[in-house]
Formats: structure tokens, C-alpha cells, sequence
């Protein structure tokens, strides 16, 4: 299994994608993977992610005003009309509803990974369980770990978050048996730095500060618990469902 590491969506592309047996982890820890894991944890029916607050507009005025939460921030700051997509403000909202997402990092990294073979949304809650649904797939396929980055900038959350991802990944098998580019490596080797610290690594990343400039901790805190959900969401046409790992091919419940 070969494994790598974008460590921004804008060095996603689609050629690339279509090329062989590519499977794509996209993490985005502050916040829209955390948002959409946990909305799906909290009973949402599916999850939409589009590219601009117009589509989400557009979209929801399909669904009757009781079936849909449209969601959305323009780089960190809350939309007219829209609720902000964060994963605690989210829970009392999404049960039994289609959550249409839009953000400025995450949903267009979701979207621009559309075209691999597969598509999982990862994050610290989940990455164990997306790792071992990923390793249903073979060792034929390459994994992509595509990090969202924060507006073509590198993000200090999302790299330690495919380095958790990875290690997740490796466990129960030989290291040396998967094979990692250095970019994968580096991401490995950060959270290998501090692998009990993701409050700290998370607090310390820009958008961290930001939350801490705004009292909304509670956000940060949810986003560094690792491992807390079995949850595999998959991107498949256009929406994110829960993933049925109990089928060899992951198909969507």
C-alpha cells in the first residue's frame, strides 16, 4: 500500500485521482471533516457539501424548511442565513435532516477528491475507523491524504491529523510494509512528536487561536478527541453518508 500526503487541496488534481486504484482521506480537523463526522453521529441524514454558499442556497430550496440545516462560514466568519458550521452549535439541529455544508477549506476539498476511486472524510474523532476501512480495500490501491490547508496556506491541525490518520493506518501491521513518500513521513513524524498533545497542536494552529479569540473552546476541545466514533463516512455522488463497514465494498446505508 502506498501512502501520501497533500498537505493542501490545491495540489489535489484530478488526472492524478483517476490514475489507477486511488483511494482519498480528506481532513480538514478545524472544522468541516470534524463537522460533517459528527453531524452524521448525531443523526443527520446525509451531508452536502458544495462548493459556494449560492449552491447551498440553491440546494436547499429543494427541501421543505424542516428537512435541511444549511450551514456555512467564509473563512471562519458566519454567513447571513446561514448556521455556523461548527459541530457543537450543529447537534441539537441535524437529527433526522440533510445538512448542506459550505466552507472555505473543507467542502471544496471534498469536492475536488470527488473523482478517486474512494473518498472517506477523516478526522481526529474517526481516523482509527476510516484507517481500517481504507486497509478493506487492498494493498493494490494508493491512499491520498489530502490535508484541506487554510486558504493555500498549510495547517498545522490537518498535517498532525494525516500523521494520526497514518499511524492509525499502520497499526497491527509492520510499518515498513506500507510504503510512505516523505511527505507522508513528515506528516507520521509530527504526530509522532507529540501523540498525547492534540489539544496543545490544535490550540497552538491559527485557526486554534482564532476559536480562542472567540470563546468557542468547547469547538476546539470536541475537534481534538481522537478515536471516539466508529463512524466511516464516505463521499459518494455528490453526498456523505455513513459508510456500511460491514459490506466488503463499503456501501452506503
Amino acid at each position: 500500500m502506498k501512502v501520501h500526503v497533500l498537505f493542501k487541496k490545491e495540489e489535489l488534481e484530478k488526472e492524478q485521482l483517476q490514475e489507477g486504484n486511488k483511494t482519498a482521506v480528506v481532513i480538514d480537523v478545524l472544522l468541516a471533516t470534524t463537522t460533517i463526522t459528527a453531524a452524521l453521529m448525531d443523526g443527520a441524514k446525509r451531508v452536502l457539501p458544495v462548493l459556494t454558499c449560492e449552491e447551498g442556497k440553491t440546494l436547499a430550496a429543494a427541501y421543505q424548511e424542516n428537512e435541511v440545516v444549511l450551514a456555512g462560514e467564509m473563512h471562519a466568519k458566519p454567513i447571513e442565513g446561514f448556521e455556523y458550521p461548527s459541530p457543537v452549535h450543529l447537534r441539537p439541529k441535524v437529527k433526522g435532516k440533510t445538512l448542506i455544508l459550505s466552507t472555505t477549506n473543507g467542502t471544496i476539498a471534498l469536492n475536488n477528491a470527488a473523482a478517486a476511486k474512494h473518498v472517506h472524510i477523516a478526522c481526529l474523532l474517526n481516523n482509527s475507523a476510516v484507517a481500517e476501512a481504507v486497509k478493506h480495500y487492498g494493498n493494490e490501491q494508493t491512499v491520498l491524504v489530502v490535508c484541506a490547508g487554510n486558504s493555500g496556506e498549510i495547517s498545522l491541525e490537518d498535517v498532525y491529523g494525516a500523521g494520526h490518520f497514518i499511524e492509525c493506518l499502520a497499526a497491527g501491521e509492520k510499518a515498513d510494509e506500507i510504503e510512505m513518500t516523505d511527505a507522508a513521513k513528515t506528516a507520521w513524524q509530527l504526530y509522532h512528536g507529540q501523540p498525547e498533545e492534540s489539544l496543545k497542536i490544535l490550540s497552538l494552529s491559527k485557526v486554534g487561536k482564532l476559536f480562542a479569540q472567540y470563546d468557542v473552546l468547547e469547538e476546539l476541545e470536541f475537534a481534538s478527541r481522537k478515536n471516539t466514533t466508529s463512524l466511516v463516512p464516505i463521499l459518494q455522488d455528490g453526498q456523505v453518508r455513513r459508510a456500511n463497514i460491514r459490506r466488503s465494498q463499503h456501501e452506503t446505508g
